[in-house]
């Protein structure tokens, strides 16, 4: 390699930024889809953190109160028709269903218990609705993201070999921009789905742990109330 090929290449600007700057219209296009999937998945990845912490928080403080022997139609007027924790509303809706199943003589409805279950778990299903919400965005992100740098490297190569082709230059100078363009949009994917992909597993792992307790505690709730009704 010449000195005068070395002193050409020493002077190009290989920062992220005068990459991006260089590369056509459609690798730039790629690059702003992938950061800003990346954005956008950082933060469902925060605010998800946020959510599964408060709602582990919300059922350690509602299984002490409702293992605590307090009466359960005192605890039901404590927490209200409007409760702010999942197990709360989870309660809430077993209870109210509870109360609506006794005629105004005491007696009970012909399929408490079974009307009892189903309210309870639709409560659940609203609650896996809300944990789980943003994780198929974290999925599509960790799968496709990879692919879509690929594209862009794909397209920045072929245009690199188009002006190799057009200055009839094969020199370092001339080649390397072009494929570091080409390349980045493979890192920025890259970028993206890592953290996407083990963010997801980790979220989707938690998000399990915390349904299975909800489903638990109904099971144990539902168990306590058909005592009562065999009673």
């Amino acid at each position: 390699m010449d000195t005068q090929t070395l002193a050409t290449a020493q002077e190009i600007d290989f920062s992220l930024l005068a990459l991006f700057a260089r590369a056509t219209l459609t690798v730039k296009i790629v690059m702003l889809m992938l950061i800003f999937a990346s954005f956008w998945s950082w933060a469902i990845i925060i605010q998800k953190h946020l959510l599964f912490a408060r709602a582990r928080k919300d059922a350690s403080i509602f299984d002490r109160a409702f293992w605590s022997g307090e009466p359960l139609d005192e605890l039901f007027d404590r927490v209200g028709t409007e409760p702010s924790g999942a197990s709360e509303r989870i309660f809430s809706s077993g209870m109210l269903e509870w109360r609506r199943s006794h005629r105004q003589d005491g007696g009970l409805i012909a399929g408490a218990q079974a009307r009892i279950d189903r309210s309870m778990d639709v409560a659940i299903a609203k609650e896996s609705e809300a944990l789980n919400g943003g994780l198929s965005f974290l999925a599509t992100v960790g799968s496709t993201a990879p692919f879509i740098g690929l594209f862009g490297t794909v397209w920045g190569i072929k245009h690199a070999f188009e002006q190799i082709a057009i200055s009839q230059n094969t020199n370092l100078a001339v080649v390397a921009p072009g494929i570091a363009e080409a390349l980045l949009a493979t890192g920025i994917g890259l970028v993206a789905a890592i953290p996407a992909v083990i963010f997801y597993n980790k979220l989707n792992a938690d998000a399990e742990r915390i349904l299975g307790g909800y489903e638990a505690f109904a099971d144990e709730f539902s168990t306590i109330l058909s005592r009562q009704l065999d009673a």
